[in-house]
């Protein structure tokens, strides 16, 4: 069998995944029925926070809910739409509608399996934490600001961001107030928050949307409401496809398959957290995933990624396997098709209110706090991603996050970089011998890594030497070395050659001499015997020398 074959098979589902399921299903069970009980108005609102709708909020928690749990690399993950997700579609949806939305969710499943298959999962795991904490609170607020117009009763805000929109919304209110929505927004999600607290196993989400439909159908208020919904699921179709609008959507196909692949394996890395043997396998939850988002938009969904509020409190409730999140899709799945009739008389705001209470609750505040005042590059790169997100879009954020993460990395091991003058081993020489080593010849420590971002600092320092016959450049403690830093350290050594000074190596790692013997000037030491396997030989060397210029073409 080819080795692509056998990844690929390494990638499909395996009878092992369901030993798990086996040991305790009723518990897997009771925990995908809890699971479920929250996720119903989360799948709601952010179907309508998307701007696709309730139904496809639905559709999507039902199939991407069962088949991420089936072919994923968690045995804890549970999938669906999340706040995340809307931040990015709802621009898509304003400018390609809703088949552009569809297309972009297809795409974005091939891109995955892609990444699945050139086994990329692994390398989610070094993005830095500053860059999560700063994308995850801006997401935080951008979600709030998409729930200002519902939660206020304005249904026709405009702007060409989610700020402007909020604003545009609160002037409008300002002009029109109908203070209904606003009250039951902050009552619902006042209700979820303190509840939350009191009783966090308690699904207060689920019992505020039903208590605030009820009141608005007993009270003639003036509140939208969801819509109708079709009883049932609709059949799989790709009328919405369109070969010639791959080109125009498929740089928003890569911001969906980027979060859907970061968000997801944060997810299965948290729910590994929360438990003592579980571990997911990366690349099979890309695989998962990527599946789950090429069948769901046929089906009618929105692209969907593991969600990290259902999938802790997947593993809060008990779950041990994929039973609970396909138990989950299931109970979804009855509610699409027994009880369409009561979920479109939910009020919009009540369901604004149980987001708002969701995005409170995305931020840790004692994270971010800690983070603010750990070093002033996480701290930077924290507020950046966290702006910019809010401003501008949340694949921009981590890329410019992660970019400035590894500019200021880059910057603080260059400056980790040393170079110190050391004293000679007196113990190996007379006084009179030491003497004459002392006025002419110098020894000069390394220490880190010598590569293009500290090289430059170390050229400078090594050709402002003066009054000296011989240089010996002790390279044991070099981490590293690059091909940057090993020109700037054979032109270094040309310089000083030029000036009349003998350049002497010692205890260069033997890993190191590739690179170094690719360098013209570095390669003539070896050529020449004036590379020594220790300081004590160097210096034996240094003191036979004749005292005169040896400048060496």
């Amino acid at each position: 069998m080819s080795p692509s074959a056998t990844r690929l098979l390494e990638l499909l589902p395996q009878r092992s995944d369901w030993t798990a399921a086996r040991r305790s299903p009723r518990r897997d069970i009771l925990a995908g029925v809890t699971v479920a009980i929250v996720a119903l108005p989360l799948a709601l609102a952010f179907g309508v926070a998307s701007g696709m709708g309730a139904q496809a909020g639905l559709i999507t928690a039902v199939v991407a809910g069962a088949l991420a749990a089936l072919f994923g690399g968690s045995n804890l993950q549970v999938s669906g739409p999340t706040g995340a997700m809307t931040v990015v579609l709802l621009p898509i949806v304003h400018r390609f509608g809703g088949p552009g939305v569809l297309m972009v969710g297809v795409l974005a499943g091939l891109l995955l399996i892609v990444l699945a298959v050139a086994r990329l999962g692994r390398y989610v795991r070094y993005l830095p934490t500053p860059v999560v904490e700063g994308f995850t609170a801006g997401i935080a607020v951008v979600i709030a600001l998409q729930q200002v117009p519902a939660a206020l009763g304005v249904g026709d805000a405009h702007g060409d961001k989610v700020w402007a929109v909020a604003g545009d919304a609160v002037v409008r209110f300002l002009q029109q107030p109908n203070p209904a929505p606003a009250v039951m927004a902050v009552v619902v999600a006042g209700v979820i928050l303190l509840g939350a607290r009191w009783r966090p196993a308690l699904p207060f989400s689920l019992f505020m949307v039903a208590a605030c439909t009820l009141f608005a159908e007993l009270v003639p208020l003036h509140l939208a409401r969801i819509g109708a919904l079709p009883s049932g699921f609709l059949a799989p179709s790709l009328s919405f496809w369109d070969w010639t609008a791959v080109p125009d959507l498929l740089t928003a196909a890569l911001a969906v398959t980027a979060l859907a692949a970061l968000e997801s394996l944060l997810s299965a890395t948290v729910a590994d957290g929360m438990t003592v043997n579980e571990r997911h396998h990366p690349d099979r939850e890309l695989f998962g995933q990527g599946l789950a988002n090429i069948v769901t938009p046929i089906m009618g969904g929105v692209p969907a990624t593991a969600a990290i509020a259902r999938t802790a409190v997947n593993v809060r409730a008990g779950a041990h396997s994929k039973l609970a999140a396909l138990t989950h899709a299931v109970v979804l799945a009855g509610v699409v098709l027994a009880a369409a009739p009561l979920v479109s008389r939910i009020p919009l705001a009540a369901l604004a209110g149980v987001l708002i209470a969701t995005t409170v609750r995305m931020v840790e505040a004692a994270s971010v706090l800690a983070l603010l005042r750990a070093t002033r590059r996480d701290a930077v790169v924290l507020v950046l991603t966290f702006a910019v997100t809010v401003v501008f879009d949340l694949v921009t954020a981590v890329a410019l996050g992660l970019g400035v993460a590894a500019l200021l990395a880059l910057r603080a091991v260059a400056r980790s970089v040393r170079i110190e003058q050391v004293p000679l081993e007196t113990g190996d020489f007379s006084a009179e011998e030491q003497a004459l080593l002392a006025q002419h010849i110098v020894a000069y420590r390394l220490d880190g890594p010598l590569f293009f971002a500290a090289a430059h600092d170390f050229l400078i320092q090594l050709t402002e030497v003066a009054d000296i016959r011989v240089i010996i450049l002790r390279m044991s403690r070099v981490s590293t070395i690059d091909a940057t830093g090993a020109h700037i350290l054979g032109d270094a050594i040309t310089r000083l050659r030029h000036r009349g000074i003998t350049v002497l190596l010692s205890g260069i790692d033997p890993r190191h001499e590739k690179v170094m013997t690719t360098v013209a000037a570095t390669a003539y030491l070896y050529q020449t015997g004036l590379v020594f396997p220790d300081t004590p030989t160097a210096i034996d060397y240094a003191r036979d020398l004749p005292i005169r210029s040896q400048v060496l073409a």
